[in-house]
């Protein structure tokens, strides 16, 4: 099977005094499966992840996305990567608007990366209807009622937030979701209810999962694979189960060994 994502000899300075913020990385992601970047603040893991969404560029080395640079190429071609490639981030009160309603939230993908030739040729009321439906099927697919679609961000928990902020990543039908710490906000029990619903999803949409945590043991519930970064180079790498039980480097050893076990349900 070849390789949705690679990252091959990867640099990135993001001044060029500063130390590198990533070094000679080289990992892959498959299609369908999940993979952990698992470090400490300062590893890298954030770079890398802004590196496959194309928001920044390696310094040296390739990050490619089915062959090409992420987000590059004509408009068309951009659009259809941020359409196939949505990111899910650590802290929903700052990632959704305060000033919308969750309904012009989940649309705002819609909006700008949307068919807006096929909306047109359908006409402004089945575009309006056919869109509202998305929004619900997007809302229930993370089990939120659909009277949400009318209230504003404040009016939820942190976890309701998360779920939307997953809802708006689900609303383009992604093949690949990035998130970057997206429990770590939360407080336990709700944690637990977030790393289930994202391995249920990924699961049933058989979507590419690429989770960043600085906690092994979240990485240990969604992921199959898994990479450890220490101060922007690759320490340890493979199937999660083999580096939980025979880690090669002392660091990823302290991670295990720091991070409490996620209970059992």
């Amino acid at each position: 099977m070849s390789a949705l994502f690679t990252l091959d000899g990867v640099s990135h300075h993001y001044r060029r005094s500063a130390p590198a913020a990533l070094q000679d990385v080289t990992f892959a992601v498959e299609e369908g499966h999940s993979l952990g970047l698992v470090g400490e603040s300062g590893s890298g893991k954030t770079t890398a992840l802004s590196l496959m969404l194309g928001l920044r560029r390696p310094t040296a080395g390739k990050v490619l996305f089915e062959g090409e640079a992420p987000a590059s190429g004509s408009r068309a071609a951009v659009r259809a990567f941020r359409r196939a490639v949505q990111p899910v981030y650590q802290d929903p009160f700052a990632s959704l608007d305060p000033r919308q309603r969750v309904d012009s939230v989940l649309a705002e993908p819609l909006r700008w990366l949307g068919d807006r030739d096929r909306d047109a040729e359908r006409g402004d009321r089945d575009a309006r209807a056919s869109r509202r439906d998305r929004l619900v099927e997007a809302l229930r697919e993370v089990e939120l009622e659909d009277d949400a679609l009318l209230r504003y961000p404040h009016e939820f928990s942190g976890g309701q937030r998360q779920r939307i902020a997953i809802a708006r990543a689900l609303i383009t039908r992604p093949r690949v979701l990035l998130a970057d710490e997206p429990v770590s906000a939360l407080d336990l029990s709700t944690r637990l209810d977030i790393v289930r619903l994202l391995a249920r999803l990924q699961a049933e949409h058989g979507m590419t999962l690429v989770m960043v945590s600085h906690d092994l043991s979240i990485v240990a519930e969604l992921c199959a694979d898994v990479v450890v970064l220490q101060g922007g180079r690759v320490v340890d790498a493979g199937r999660t189960a083999d580096v939980l039980a025979n880690p090669r480097s002392a660091y990823t050893r302290a991670l295990i060994d720091a991070v409490p076990r996620l209970p059992q349900a």
